[in-house]
Formats: structure tokens, sequence, C-alpha cells
């Protein structure tokens, strides 16, 4: 009866241990905030499915949640569970039953070691209770508890050989003399052991769920700013599509109405040569008749018509006005070129402009063996010193030299022609870098982060750790991007497309200078242009 009734209340609380997603016992199970639990795995691919509509809720109750909602370990539920399997095994999971009810199979609950044997719960009420007969969970693998020598059960543990030993084992053998211990001490030392391992990998396993959270954070902006400014991008050409539409209409109306005024004036001065052809002709006639005529009196007493060669002139000045009249190119340009700079004048209204930073080296820093243009926008390498007087701020071990200027606020951008250049560093620096010794060389220390060049190699270096880049930095020409607040300091490559070498990320805590360094050649410093960002 007890039996029948413990089962039963194992039953009741099987249920409640069970995950409603995989209706199966709980595994690692986690909390919502709405109190339901589940198991982690099958909590997180239900917001996984949940992630593109943009809204989560809860499987159990519905309750909705406008973000992503943080998973907490139910470390209380976590021990029920853990307590429930060892207590109550599994029938199905262990496979384990009574080795004395030999008409129906019935999950054994305990075995014992000396008898080689599996007990039911009524089967187990009745079983020696002596010492020697040792009981632990139910095994199939008895025979593993004994030595195989022996043929005793195993009673000690030899920390030597890490190796479960019987009686004789200890007196006798290869474990004569070593040190052993009682299989339970043994066992417990190493039950600490794995505890600590645990509450350790719990630890990691927190600490990873924090930093995928982070993680699913970090992209559903990512997310959120994309969807902006692809928005944003789309109204803009959209804007430009309208705006080129009706400036192409209105220069095309510039030019139709230059035509039909052309034409109108053409036309008019062609009537006017029609009916001049048709006096010609018909003048033409009349003197034809007269050559014709036998009478000299006649020829003599008709009038002279030497009056057609007194408005040739006029005619002349006619013909050359209109011959020389065309369409206006230059008001038409005008009209184009005034329609494209209003656009463009909207567009760049609408947007942040960003020019690039007019960088001067500071020959007062430059090493010795540099070389520095009177532009103070090229350094090159020299095999001969220059001599400069050995100031604090001269870098004195490395070929390096940093710019005037410096950023301790805001987004700028500079750019480096590295072409003449197959050994060089490029980057940025805090003034209180070392100016001479190992740790003064960019990238060697925590106050510089550059790219280095080792001729077709390029690595990403910061206080003395290298992250080699895949490819070639294809169009020697690089842009190192600072934004100061965000701690993100950025190269590019400028090729076509523009191609992202790497990013550094770090707090920064001090102004920040260009900084350069030559190993062999020469690198320049490119010129402003402007650059606009959505």
């Amino acid at each position: 009866m007890w039996a029948q009734e413990h089962g039963m209340a194992s039953a009741d609380l099987r249920k409640e241990l069970d995950c409603s997603i995989c209706l199966t016992i709980y595994t690692d199970p986690v909390t919502l905030r709405c109190g339901h639990n589940f198991c982690r795995l099958c909590i997180d691919q239900v917001l996984d499915t949940q992630e593109g509509a943009g809204v989560y809720s809860c499987p159990e109750c519905r309750e909705e949640f406008q973000e992503r909602p943080a998973l907490q370990r139910n470390i209380t539920l976590c021990n029920i569970v853990k307590s429930f399997r060892s207590a109550q095994p599994d029938q199905e999971e262990t496979g384990v039953f009574c080795t004395y009810c030999i008409h129906s199979p019935v999950p054994a609950v305990m075995s014992c070691l000396l008898c080689e044997a599996s007990l039911c719960d009524n089967h187990l009420r009745v079983h020696s209770k002596s010492p020697e007969h040792v009981l632990c969970d139910p095994t199939t693998s008895l025979e593993n508890s004994k030595c195989s020598v022996h043929r005793e059960l195993y009673k000690y543990y030899c920390t030597v050989d890490s190796a479960c030993i019987c009686v004789s084992c200890s007196l006798a053998g290869d474990h004569q003399g070593h040190k052993v211990e009682m299989l339970d001490e043994a066992s417990e030392k190493k039950k600490q052991i794995l505890r600590n391992d645990l509450q350790e990998l719990i630890t990691k396993t927190e600490e990873t769920e924090k930093e995928v959270q982070s993680l699913q954070e970090n992209k559903r902006k990512v997310h959120e700013k994309s969807s902006g400014v692809t928005e944003r991008v789309t109204v803009l050409f959209r804007d430009l599509r309208r705006q080129l539409d009706d400036l192409e209409k209105r220069v095309l109306r510039e030019v139709s109405r230059q035509e039909e005024q052309l034409s109108l004036a053409l036309a008019d001065f062609i009537q006017q040569l029609e009916i001049k052809k048709a006096e010609l002709s018909r003048k033409m006639c009349h003197i034809e008749e007269l050559c014709n005529m036998t009478d000299p009196l006649t020829v003599l007493q008709e009038s002279h018509t030497g009056d057609l060669c007194d408005t040739e002139e006029g005619d002349k000045e006619d013909r050359e006005r209109h011959d020389g009249r065309d369409l206006d190119v230059a008001l038409i340009s005008h009209t184009l070129y005034t329609g494209l700079s209003d656009i463009i004048a909207g567009v760049t209204g609408g947007c942040t402009i960003q020019e690039a930073a007019d960088i001067l080296l500071d020959i007062n820093t430059a090493n010795n063996y540099l070389l520095i243009s009177d532009d103070m926008k090229i350094v090159s390498r020299s095999d001969i010193s220059q001599n400069r007087p050995q100031t604090p701020e001269r870098f004195q071990t490395y070929p390096q030299v940093i710019s005037r200027q410096s950023f301790s606020s805001g987004r700028h951008y500079w750019e480096v022609d590295v072409s003449k250049s197959e050994r060089c560093y490029v980057g940025m620096c805090y003034p209180s870098i070392a100016r001479r010794g190992d740790q003064s060389v960019i990238g060697g220390n925590n106050k510089s982060w550059c790219l280095r060049r080792y001729y077709n190699q390029w690595e990403a270096v910061h206080d003395s750790k290298g992250i080699l880049l895949p490819g070639n930095v294809s169009s020697n020409r690089v842009r190192i991007y600072l934004d100061y607040e965000a701690g993100r300091l950025s190269f590019y490559d400028l090729c076509v497309p523009i191609r992202l070498l790497h990013t550094f990320t770090a707090t920064f805590t001090e102004p920040l200078h260009a900084a350069l360094c030559v190993g062999k050649g020469s690198i320049k410093i490119c010129g402003k242009r402007s650059n606009q960002e959505m």
C-alpha cells in the first residue's frame, strides 16, 4: 500500500517537473519574468522563432515582452530535479529491474554489490541489513564493483594509481604501500571537486548567457539602425529622382522654348525671302522680255531697274543675323548646373558633412632618421641622421613621428598613401607614449593602435598583440577613422568598393595624435577631401 501511494506521489511530482515545451523532465531549468519555467534550450528556440515578429511571449501564459526576456536560472528547481532523478530513477532510462521478480519486470530501487542483484521495494525490505551487503543505485554493471583478481568488493581507493581496490589489493600486489582512502571518503572528495567544477561551469554558463543577451541586444540595435539608414537612403534617392525629373523637364522646356522662338523667327525671314524671290522672278521675266524686243525705241524708253542692288547690303545683314542664330547652349547649361547645384545643396543640407582632418606632422617629435617635407605631409626614411636636438618630445629608438593636431572628442578621419613604403606603421597614439625603448614603438604598448605593414602582409596591433589581416591592401591608400566618444578606431582600404580592414574598441582616456613609423621608403598624408555620412 505504501509503495502504491509512494508511486502515485512520485508520478504527481514528475508532472510538475515536466517542461511544457518538450514534455520531459527539466534540463537546466530557467524562469521568465512571468514566473513560468522551461528548459533553457527549449525556451531559447521558441524565442529565436519569435524574434522576427519583434514581440516575445511566454508559451505558457502568453504574456508579451517588448524585448527578448532575460533567462534566470532556477537553482531551486534545478536542485529538485537533481534530487528527484537520484531518488526516483526512471525505469525507461535505467532499464534496471528486480532480479527476484521473475514473473513480471518490476523496477529496481537499489542494487546489492555483494549479492550482485537488484532489488525492488518489496525485496529490499527483506534484504539483509548487514554491513557486507553494500547497497547502491540500481545498476546493471554489478561485476564492476568487485576486484577482477580477488573477486572481493572494492573498499578502498588508491590515490597513487587513481584506482578502486579491494582489501587484498591494499595488502599485497601493485598497490602495497600506496596511500589509500575509503571509497566513501575518496568519492566525497571527488564530488567536492566536481561540485566546484559544476559551480564554475554554472558561472561560465551564466556569463555566456549574459554575453549572448548582450550580443542579441547589439544585433537588435544594428538591425534598427540599418532599418533607419535604409529608410533615409530610400527617401533620399526617391527625392533625388523626383528633383532630377523636375530638372529634366525644366531643361527640356528651355530647349523647346528656344527652338520655338528660333523657328518662328526663321519662318518669318523665310517668308520674306520667298516674297523677295517672287519679286526677283517677276523682274527677271520683264528684263528677258526687253532683251527679246527688236524695237530699239521701246527698249530705250523702258525705265531702268538698277535699284535691285540697292537692298543687297541690307539683305546680307539680315542673312548673317539669321544664319548665326542657334540654341543658347550656355543658357541651357546654366539652367542645368544651377538646378543640380540646388539639388546637391538640398541633399548636403540634411546630412552631416565631414571633412578629412588637416593632419600636419610635428617635426619636434620626428626621429633623427626621418625626413619631413616642407608642407609637413610626407615623412621619409633616411640613412643619415638629421642631428636635431635630443628633446623629451623626440622619438629616440624608432623612426616615428606624430601629428601636431590631437583629437579628444568627435568623429574625424585622415588618409595616408603607403604605396612607397613596404615596411611601415600607421595609426594613432596618446601623447604620453614613451619616446625611447622597446615599449615606444607604435602598437607595442597600451597607448597606441596601428596597422603594421611588412611587405604584402598587414597586421592590426595594440599592446604588442597582433591580428593578421586576410588579403592585401589593394589600393595602397588607407583611411583612419576615429569616433572618440564611441571608442572606435577603424582602418579602411580605399579600394572600390571601400573595405573595412579592422576596428579597435577602447575607452579613450587621452587625446589622440596621428602616428607614423617608416621602416623603408616614405608615407604621404593625403590632402583634404569631402566625405558625406548618413
